[in-house]
């Protein structure tokens, strides 16, 4: 069975690296702060003082970071996992990035005879607790058959994307798409309420219908019960937003929409509601229309 390191235990990380060791896989885990490795020591997982110790002793080594800076660090920075990596070492990364960042970490990684799968998820601290994540992958095919089943212990769809960098650029247009609904799901709410119509029944009127998503699935009863705690931070999206603006700058691709909902949630952030959920950016929009939804 492979033995699995886990660095960065978040608050999608540490549920990820808890299920890996709920399925029977032994796992080393570090982190910045202690408490989060106290934990899973716990629960049967031994700690690791550095990422370069935890590629020592893993046949696999998963990272679940903030940026592209904290992944470059942690891989190839002073006791990162390239300085305790051996030949045949596979790496996979559960953070979100720039793809030339994976592409570039992948290159250098390859001299070292080490496999490197960028593989960042979607599904949120829900997902992540209940395995069900949905997991978008870019490198190599045989490293990727190699960790299938650590992969499926933390998610329930794995798709291989392409080569390194591809599984970014997926979670890049998943991004698009989220930030594009959680403004949408914040207007037609507001939308509703200040057209004098009770937002909880128009949900419910088209949730069914063609305008039907997880969003608008699952985020309506935590706003309306006043819930704008995470499930996924908006400062977390717009760090997002901004690696889709980069790429597309990048590659000279025009993504007027998702420019205005980036403004959207810098004006979010600018407003100190950085750790709230991606879907209170309905509070900016509130603001600009003068109402409140219940």
């Amino acid at each position: 069975m492979l033995k699995v390191g886990y660095i960065g235990l978040g608050l999608m990380g540490k549920s990820i690296a808890r299920n890996i060791l709920k399925a029977g896989f032994p796992v080393v885990a570090h982190n910045r702060s202690r408490a989060a490795v106290d934990e899973l020591v716990a629960e049967g997982a031994t700690a690791a003082s550095s990422p370069s110790e935890v590629a020592s002793q893993a046949d696999v080594v998963f990272t679940n970071l903030p940026d592209s800076p904290d992944v470059e660090q942690v891989v190839l920075g002073e006791n990162g996992i390239i300085d305790g990596a051996r030949a045949g070492l596979i790496y996979v990364d559960n953070s979100t990035i720039k793809p030339a960042s994976a592409r570039m970490i992948a290159e250098t990684l390859k001299e070292k005879n080490v496999f490197a799968l960028d593989a960042p998820v979607s599904g949120g601290d829900i997902g992540a607790r209940n395995g069900t994540l949905t997991i978008m992958v870019g490198g190599d095919s045989s490293a990727l058959e190699r960790v299938m089943p650590v992969l499926l212990a933390m998610g329930k769809t794995v798709t291989h994307v392409g080569e390194a960098g591809a599984g970014q650029v997926a979670k890049a247009a998943n991004q698009i798409m989220v930030a594009a609904q959680m403004v949408a799901m914040g207007e037609l709410l507001v939308f509703a309420k200040k057209a004098g119509v009770d937002p909880r029944k128009v949900v419910d009127a088209i949730k069914g219908g063609a305008a039907q998503c997880w969003t608008l699935d699952v985020k309506p009863p935590r706003l309306f019960d006043g819930n704008r705690n995470p499930g996924f931070k908006s400062r977390m999206q717009l760090k997002d937003l901004r690696i889709v603006m980069e790429t597309a700058k990048e590659y000279d691709i025009p993504i007027s929409s998702t420019i205005e909902n980036t403004k959207l949630f810098q004006q979010m952030i600018d407003a100190g509601m950085g750790e709230l959920d991606n879907s209170a950016v309905v509070g900016v929009i509130e603001k600009l229309a003068g109402v409140e939804i219940p």
